[in-house]
């Protein structure tokens, strides 16, 4: 049976790396998904891909750091699917630089688009969430977000605001059946993390990055869409306010 027939879902950032693998995952399961990223071409295909292997997709571009984006968004999975049951906030950008590099505009792009953009999806998609009666709403922190890395610290700042967030927000939405949980990933191969190391002279190679895990590789994206999958699942019905990590034991 699968575990999310009849359900309506957002995923940001969904044209790649996590997102996609998770839009492609919850699709697979039985939701209709709306496929929502600011990267066009690459957005529209996962949304293309989705239909054409049999399930329900629906491409939105969008750029979370603007409101109007995010307002659209939600207005699109009412309007294309009836009603929304699940939001996953997973866009996210960040980059590897010593702190006397991190220029105010570094600080502040990171915090928007992983921190704010959060809190953003989540006033918009409530009024959809509480006309259902129950929800889930499932965000993308990080390992970064529980344990201290150097070269990344507004990363670092921001994910740690998201697991808070998370557990504060699920605590006021308990009582209404609207779970808030976060997930933290550790390494996962992605077009992300690929540009977090771009940077070799400043960063550790992908290969030494990789070797720390206790399980010495990173996660695949499918992997952390499996656990996403769980949260945002009636499995996790007991579940609200967890941040899950998935990380190969790094913070253990």
């Amino acid at each position: 049976m699968s575990r999310l027939a009849g359900r309506v879902a957002i995923v940001t950032g969904a044209a790649s790396g996590i997102g996609r693998a998770s839009a492609e995952r919850f699709a697979a399961e039985g939701a209709a998904v709306i496929v929502a990223d600011v990267a066009r071409d690459e957005g529209a295909a996962v949304a293309e891909s989705i239909r054409a292997d049999g399930g329900r997709a629906h491409f939105v571009q969008t750029d979370v750091t603007r409101e109007d984006d995010i307002r659209a968004m939600v207005a699109a999975a009412v309007e294309q699917f009836g009603k929304l049951d699940i939001l996953f906030n997973n866009a996210g950008v960040g980059r590897f630089l010593p702190f006397a590099e991190l220029e105010p505009a570094d600080w502040d792009r990171i915090q928007t688009v992983n921190l704010r953009a959060v809190y953003l999806g989540c006033r918009h998609a409530l009024p959809a969430l509480r006309r259902n009666g129950r929800g889930a709403i499932l965000n993308t922190a990080s390992q970064s977000g529980l344990q201290g890395q150097a070269l990344n610290q507004a990363y670092c700042a921001s994910k740690a605001g998201v697991v808070m967030f998370t557990r504060s927000l699920a605590r006021e939405l308990a009582s209404e059946k609207i779970r808030v949980n976060c997930i933290c990933p550790g390494g996962t191969d992605t077009p992300m993390l690929r540009g977090f190391a771009a940077d070799a002279a400043k960063t550790p190679s992908l290969t030494d990055l990789a070797a720390r895990s206790p399980m010495g590789r990173f996660a695949r994206p499918a992997e952390i869409a499996a656990a996403a999958l769980f949260l945002v699942s009636d499995d996790a019905s007991y579940v609200t306010g967890v941040a899950l990590p998935v990380d190969g034991g790094a913070t253990a």
